[in-house]
């Protein structure tokens, strides 16, 4: 027996061996610093560093559903080395930037990663998946799948009809302005956005629907913002509905595909199956810049949109006044009043789109912080850099 026990261990000892000899940085990064809860919202700044760029690797930590690419990746060429005129290695460390890429005119003006990133990898978008779900909206109201966003959310989710969002349209969705009462704070274990994820679905309910049916009203339809991240869930679930197809499905078919993304994405899970659609891309960094060429680009692809007529000008107009300060709101996108916009995520993820320089700035990192609301002072610095980018490109 003892030789037995002792022939086990040294087998476990030798398959350990083999994994780490074997395993790529990322994963013995996560190995070593691997989070002893599932709320990535109170992890150490150690175990963010590991669990970001492999959030799809780990399906006992949370499940993923594949975004195919197709065989055409969209060319990004190198352009001329933009002056910026700061010290970019200071504010990379700053941002605790992962990745940082600028592109102006089709081409790379600038591309660095940090924090052992690169650009084969891939890191979690957070809230930049906002703004891709409020694009597919569009792209099923171009297919016919959604009649039009003025009408009620209860006619794709029936699961709905009686509850205080019986009566709220996708336009309300899409702007944040149920009046359905949320609590969006990081740093509240006990707040609505803590919470949702871990909620106990009723059988047979998805598991957003779920939650979100038992909210009270705290205001009339169309009257008041409030960021919610389980809205966007909502906006997920309809167009799954409506569509009759996943997220992660319908993303690859509409624009992954045939606009020419370089690699496979990923889409996190919830616990019912329906991709976490505020949330959990996992994208590269060059491709997070190609949704922003997307958008630059009009919708197009071959020469056709894939939105309805003036979609983007719409869902990237401000729908909402103050919604921060600095920022207007629209359909999943935030606005600044020059007609730039962006899709900004928690711990640094963002893409910053300016149509009149044709310029698109994607970013990935992991701050201290989840956000300026927690106490993260990155963000007005984020800002500003946007702002010197467009100062380097008007004075060259």
């Amino acid at each position: 027996m003892k030789k037995w026990i002792l022939s086990f261990v040294v087998l476990i000892l030798l398959a350990c061996g083999i994994f780490w000899a074997m395993a790529d940085g990322d994963m013995r990064r996560l190995v070593l610093n691997f989070p002893t809860n599932t709320d990535v919202l109170f992890w150490s700044t150690e175990q963010r560093d590991a669990v970001f760029r492999a959030m799809d690797r780990l399906p006992f930590l949370a499940k993923a559903r594949v975004i195919e690419a197709g065989d055409n990746p969209y060319p990004l060429p190198e352009g001329a080395p933009l002056e910026l005129g700061i010290d970019i290695d200071a504010y990379m460390a700053d941002q605790r930037a992962s990745a940082l890429l600028i592109v102006h005119d089709g081409k790379i003006r600038f591309e660095r990663y940090g924090l052992d990133f690169g650009p084969e990898g891939r890191w979690t978008s957070f809230s930049v998946a906002k703004s891709v779900t409020s694009t597919l909206v569009g792209a099923a109201i171009k297919d016919g799948h959604i009649r039009s966003i003025e009408d009620k959310v209860s006619d794709y989710i029936p699961d709905l009809q009686g509850s205080a969002y019986d009566n709220v349209t996708i336009r309300q969705l899409l702007t944040m302005t149920s009046g359905v009462r949320w609590n969006e704070d990081y740093a509240d274990p006990q707040s609505d956005v803590a919470m949702f994820n871990n909620h106990e679905p009723e059988p047979g309910v998805d598991a957003t629907v779920s939650y979100m049916r038992q909210l009270p009203a705290e205001a009339e339809p169309g009257s008041k913002w409030v960021y919610k991240t389980g809205e966007t869930n909502l906006i997920g679930v309809l167009v799954s509905s409506a569509t009759g197809k996943n997220l992660s499905e319908y993303l690859s078919e509409k624009i992954w595909k045939p606009f020419g993304m370089e690699q496979d994405a990923s889409w996190i899970l919830g616990a019912t199956g329906q991709e976490i659609s505020g949330c959990c891309m996992q994208a590269s960094a060059r491709d997070f810049a190609r949704i922003g060429l997307f958008m630059l680009d009009g919708g197009e692809i071959d020469g056709e949109s894939i939105l309805p007529k003036g979609w983007i000008e719409d869902a990237t107009t401000n729908q909402v006044g103050a919604a921060r300060p600095g920022y207007g709101y629209g359909y999943q996108w935030w606005t600044l009043e020059d007609g730039a916009y962006l899709a900004r995520g928690i711990f640094g993820q963002g893409i910053f789109i300016d149509p009149q320089r044709q310029l698109v700035i994607a970013s990935n990192g992991n701050w201290p912080q989840a956000s300026e609301a927690q106490g993260a002072d990155q963000d007005p610095r984020r800002l500003a850099f946007y702002r010197q980018v467009q100062s380097a490109i008007d004075n060259e």
